[in-house]
């Protein structure tokens, strides 16, 4: 079996952190114990794209023993749990491409290297396999069914594909699933940001003037917990309605010039480029901590940066000291990449489990109705993502009420009035 991982000799202990995921993850191993049971994805080819961590290792197990033949990558050079990859090599025998702080060049030979299986499903993290099969790799897309895509910078870049009619494949966009974007969003991007920020800094949230760049539900996710923390919160926004929501929510809203002069800790979530660019740096106080915790890097312009410097260093792990022309010093974590997959652990697997629930199934449909689909992007259907939601909620012994007859009948009648 092919594989380019770290240290093999990781493999114990990332089998541990696999399956104490695992016991947090009740609605996919639901469906786990169903595709052991029935293969319903008996050799169908799987090429995934996605973070190396001990939640998708379970999203990786529930495929293969639903009978299909799985390839693993990184969607990002710096969130593979190097445990988690070696214990997917020894323990389940899954082909996996991935090792944290891979060059770029590296990261693109191991994305070459999972569509090597000749994949009739993609699984992807920010539609890197997808951009690749379409402008290098055209000769596979004979073969593809259809593919899946979990973040909403792949949905915007997969939409404006199919906008311009070059997609070739349909795809079924996970993110934009209510059990996925309302919750692995919101709590597992809010939660895990803040862990990202503490583990790599170790600061004192409470008092700091915290700047959230873009209040999608990924911004409101760290907004929410950045103020639990005891900071001051300040949104910034370029959408009126959002901006207005995040008034009506409680937060301080201004454009991102005049935070930039108050601001400790600044993380951009918006799935843009040049988010924080020169002119922002330049007028930061002594100090500010800049980070990310969009799906790519680009939301800090870091070329400009790295002009506007004078000396950089390396003061911590995941911790790099830029000294301005101006004598200011900023600090970047994670090199601008994802946070809370870099310097963290990642969204908790409790969250992960409604995602990976909605990929597992959704590479199911893909298998069973791709030839039905056009080349465009679709949304989960509504009944994997409203079952997801009741399998979710009876793993954590909630039973919620049904409508009667009656009531049913009344919400869809124009004829009763008061």
């Amino acid at each position: 079996m092919e594989y380019d991982i770290k240290d093999l000799n990781l493999a114990d202990k990332g089998k541990l952190r696999i399956e104490w995921a695992g016991k947090f993850m009740p609605v996919l191993g639901n469906i786990k114990k169903e595709f052991e049971e029935k293969k319903p994805l008996e050799g169908v080819k799987i090429s995934a794209c996605l973070h190396v961590t001990s939640e998708t290792a379970n999203l990786m197990e529930t495929l293969k023993l639903g009978g299909a033949q799985v390839a693993l990558t990184a969607s990002n050079p710096l969130s593979t749990q190097d445990d988690a990859a070696a214990a997917l090599v020894k323990h389940y025998e899954i082909p996996v491409f991935a090792i944290k702080g891979e060059d770029n060049k590296t990261y693109y030979e191991h994305l070459n290297q999972v569509l090597d299986f000749k994949p009739q499903v993609t699984m992807d993290d920010g539609a890197d396999l997808v951009s690749t099969i379409h402008s290098k790799r055209k000769d596979l897309m004979k073969e593809i069914i259809g593919g899946t895509e979990e973040t909403t910078t792949g949905v915007i870049r997969l939409k404006s594909m199919a906008s311009e009619k070059v997609l070739n494949y349909p795809i079924i966009a996970v993110n934009d699933a209510k059990t996925k974007h309302l919750f692995d969003n919101r709590y597992g991007t809010g939660q895990s940001t803040i862990d990202g920020i503490l583990r790599a800094t170790n600061v004192l949230l409470a008092g700091l003037t915290f700047v959230v760049a873009g209040y999608g539900w990924c911004g409101r996710g760290v907004a929410m917990r950045a103020r639990g923390s005891g900071s001051n919160v300040i949104i910034c926004e370029v959408e009126p309605l959002k901006a207005l929501e995040a008034v009506m929510d409680g937060f301080r809203v201004m454009s991102l010039n005049l935070a930039a002069e108050i601001g400790d800790i600044f993380v951009t979530v918006t799935g843009d480029k040049n988010v924080l660019s020169s002119e922002h740096f330049s007028r930061m106080k002594e100090g500010a901590i800049i980070a990310n915790s969009g799906h790519f890097n680009v939301e800090i312009d870091i070329p400009a940066l790295e002009k506007l410097a004078e000396e950089k260093r390396k003061v911590r792990d995941f911790v790099e000291e830029y000294t301005l022309k101006n004598g200011k010093k900023v600090f970047l974590l994670a090199q601008g990449r994802l946070l809370n997959l870099s310097a963290a652990e990642g969204h908790p697997a409790m969250v992960m489990d409604m995602s990976f629930a909605n990929q597992a199934l959704s590479a199911l449909y893909l298998y069973r109705n791709g030839d039905k689909l056009q080349k465009q992007v679709y949304a989960v259907p509504e009944e994997i993502d409203e079952g997801i939601a009741i399998k979710k909620l009876k793993t954590m012994g909630i039973m919620i009420d049904k409508l009667t007859a009656e009531q049913e009948k009344y919400l869809s009648d124009w004829k009763e009035g008061t």
